[in-house]
């Protein structure tokens, strides 16, 4: 009985790493379309729809390159949510709370919490964050306010070239964190082996491609509402374009 017992618990953390995996499978990030910079939702080539996820979008911000704020704001176009760049951020941030989610036994997926799926095999409460270098920066990107997680260039300035090593530091709430999952090609390689980060939250990769880079940091932590999810999955991207070589 006991052996039984055993494996019907490991029959259930599998189960629920498996789960809590496919809901970790979406994050949102900044890229170019049509010209216009824009906020995506998806994961790999699959660009979702951002639009019916507007109004889930908790915050957008803009900073010049010394990381002070300047105006801007996110809009609908067509099916695209685009940013206004009449200040000419050279960063820009953003957040979306996408909500309670449970995986049922049945393998589907419900925007509900524990207390309305009881048999749930996981339950999770997720935000997704984004941070995207528009422009050459005059100082170290900072830590940017809402974004409770945070992937930071540990140096000032960018590499050039795709292959040459980036050192990043994985920040949560404003400190270092060990064992972060990153992701370093969301977009071309999102079933990748993640590396955790050590220690002093650091991790050095080299940069995947000469065009746009989106790295990502997954870190689940603690339930602030046991009754309600098991813990709560942070997401957030760091995203950059490498310029390629003058036509």
């Amino acid at each position: 009985m006991k052996r039984l017992n055993k494996t019907f618990t490991l029959m259930a953390l599998v189960a629920g790493l498996a789960a809590s995996s496919a809901a970790q499978s979406h994050g949102i990030w900044f890229a170019q379309r049509a010209t216009q910079l824009a906020l995506l939702y998806g994961v790999g080539a699959d660009d979702l729809d951002i639009v019916k996820r507007f109004s889930m979008v908790t915050s957008m911000k803009g900073y010049d390159a010394d990381g002070k704020p300047v105006p801007t704001a996110l809009h609908v176009d067509g099916r695209l949510v685009l940013v206004d760049m009449e200040n000419q951020p050279a960063i820009v941030s953003a957040v979306l709370d996408n909500g309670t989610w449970s995986h049922t036994p049945d393998g589907k997926w419900h925007k509900q919490g524990r207390d309305e799926q009881p048999s749930a095999t996981v339950s999770e409460k997720n935000t997704k964050y984004a941070v995207h270098i528009i422009g050459p920066l005059t100082k170290p990107l900072p830590l940017l306010p809402d974004q409770t997680l945070q992937i930071v260039p540990v140096d000032g300035k960018l590499p050039a070239l795709l292959g040459q090593p980036i050192k990043l530091r994985v920040y949560y709430k404003g400190k270092p964190v060990a064992g972060a999952k990153l992701m370093h090609d969301w977009i071309n390689d999102p079933d990748g082996k993640p590396v955790l980060t050590g220690a002093d939250g650091t991790v050095t990769i080299p940069v995947r491609n000469q065009g746009l880079n989106v790295i990502v940091a997954i870190l689940n932590s603690p339930s602030d509402e046991p009754k309600k999810y098991d813990h709560m999955e942070h997401l957030a991207s760091l995203s950059f374009v490498l310029p390629h070589a003058p036509e």
